[in-house]
């Protein structure tokens, strides 16, 4: 995943010639000949999607892709950008029109003084502080978030269904998670604020599912969308208090063109559930099918194709 990045000059550049061609096309006797730019039925004009160099993201963003040209609209991909800070400036400048993003994750980079946490709060906010001439269209129910994970069997020996009943387990719980999760405003100190769990921190990094499995910790920080939820084996635990920052999958689009593809990507939204989310990554990550695959079959399967 270590594919190099496009910079804002390669895009601008790459959207330049692709004018210039366009143009050149256009160059006939015929004034009435229709612009390559534009779809056979006179639909507008290259609608440009993009993704986080992630293969969950990616495959998000190839859904998008294939139910709007299915619809008649002319795509262009620029997958495997990068991270937040190498993408936002290409959504802002308008070289990218569509961009799957994470409601939570994405206000806390705009906003990092933000106290929302729930689905609604958060959506609410993020749509109050994004850059002028971008829209939110509907957030999924799908996300990619922290949780406080427990094996499913720890799970029903102790009746915990919530984050809070973490509290009426006797003897010492550790948490695994990232380093950095320890200093989270939704880490243990926080539980033992919100929920009144008293949890002994273990910086187990990229070992937490291991950890987890063989019992060297009690809870573990999974994200939500980690294939490892469709094995049955680990649970993440409600979080009714809403102490962990919701991360909603959000289409992010060019307001120019947001009222346009609504009726295309808002159905989408609706579809993309947080166990459907599990699914798709499943197939890219254990059953090793192509992201162009995982999307038409979705989509099919889901009348929306």
């Amino acid at each position: 995943m270590s594919i190099a990045r496009p910079t804002r000059r390669t895009l601008t550049a790459g959207v330049a010639l692709a004018a210039a061609l366009a143009l050149a096309g256009c160059s006939s006797d015929n004034p009435l000949e229709t612009p390559s730019d534009e779809t056979s039925d006179g639909g507008s004009e290259t609608i440009v999607i993009g993704s986080q160099a992630y293969y969950s993201n990616e495959i998000v963003a190839e859904i998008y892709a294939q139910a709007l040209e299915a619809a008649g609209h002319s795509v262009e991909r620029q997958f495997s950008i990068g991270q937040r800070d190498a993408y936002m400036p290409e959504i802002e400048s308008g070289a990218i029109d569509l961009f799957p993003e994470y409601t939570g994750n994405l206000l806390e980079f705009l906003d990092p003084e933000t106290t929302a946490t729930s689905p609604e709060d958060v959506f609410a906010a993020l749509q109050e502080v994004l850059p002028e001439g971008l829209t939110a269209l509907d957030y999924a129910e799908a996300s990619d978030q922290d949780t406080y994970t427990v094996l499913s069997s720890f799970a029903e020996e102790n009746g915990l269904v919530t984050i809070g009943d973490l509290a009426g387990v006797e003897g010492e719980l550790v948490i695994g998670a990232a380093p950095e999760f320890e200093e989270r405003p939704y880490g243990p100190a926080a539980a033992a604020e919100v929920y009144g769990v008293e949890l002994t921190f273990s910086a187990t990094g990229p070992t937490t599912l291991d950890s987890l499995l063989a019992g060297e910790i009690q809870v573990a920080d999974i994200y939500s969308a980690d294939p490892a939820f469709d094995t049955g084996e680990i649970v993440a635990l409600e979080d009714p208090e809403n102490l962990i920052l919701s991360s909603n999958i959000v289409p992010i689009a060019s307001s120019d063109i947001a009222e346009e593809i609504a009726e295309v990507i808002d159905p989408i939204s609706a579809a993309l559930t947080a166990e459907a989310l599990v699914g798709l990554n499943v197939q890219s990550t254990v059953e090793q099918v192509s992201t162009p695959e995982i999307a038409t079959s979705w989509l099919e399967e889901n009348g929306l194709l």
